[in-house]
């Protein structure tokens, strides 16, 4: 029998003007529905601080051994469910929910400005506004030099590109709790689809190298 595919999905706390958090109400949404019997789904709420966020994401890598992790943040300017592509190193300036922010303005010191995921966002959206969800997907190359930009890098950065970011407006503009969790069930799905694919694609080269040499 095949191993269960493991997936970390996370939301963010409240903050700012953002009492009730979008992000974490859809995770839970999507804790609720699953995704299906052969992934084992974990799902964690983030802290809005930097300093949580350089303790948390380590361990949730190195305990779970995740295949994927995708993190979901509220953006109060989203109309979509909008794909982030890459995450930023740098000017991370804006104070967190504990008026911290890192006096580098770095995530990790000497990395690079920004890293994408090995999952092209563009394939991912194209596939899931093509499946028939009334939910609408975009693709973004920014996320916002804030704590979901800072995971994301940060992320990106120990899982060597197997992650993924998803920003979600705020509920009810125009999507409720239930629209944003289905369309979470449906984008992990895909992207776990599109990595598996990649993967396979990855062993009939390697397999063709070695054949060659």
């Amino acid at each position: 029998m095949a191993a269960k595919r493991k997936v970390i999905v996370t939301g963010f706390e409240p903050f700012g003007e953002h009492a009730v958090n979008s992000s974490w109400v859809a995770v839970q949404e999507l804790e609720r529905l699953g995704l299906g019997g052969e992934v084992d789904l974990y799902v964690c709420e983030v802290p809005v601080e930097y300093q949580a966020v350089q303790s948390l994401l380590p361990s949730l890598w190195q305990q779970h051994q995740p295949q994927l992790v995708v993190h979901v943040g509220v953006s109060g300017l989203a109309t979509t469910v909008t794909l982030e592509q890459c995450g930023h190193n740098q000017g991370y300036k804006r104070p967190d929910n504990c008026s911290f922010s890192p006096a580098s303005q770095c995530c990790v010191e000497s990395g690079p400005d920004c890293i994408h995921s090995v999952l092209d966002m563009d394939a991912v959206c194209q596939r899931v506004n093509n499946s028939g969800l009334e939910v609408s997907v975009s693709v973004s190359q920014d996320a916002g030099r804030y704590l979901c930009d800072y995971t994301y890098y940060t992320s990106l950065h120990l899982g060597r590109g197997r992650c993924a970011f998803v920003h979600v407006p705020p509920l009810g503009k125009p999507y409720s709790s239930q629209d944003l969790g289905r369309a979470l069930q449906v984008l992990v799905r895909e992207m776990l689809e599109l990595l598996q694919d990649t993967q396979e694609q990855n062993q009939v080269h390697r397999r063709c190298c070695q054949h060659r040499h």
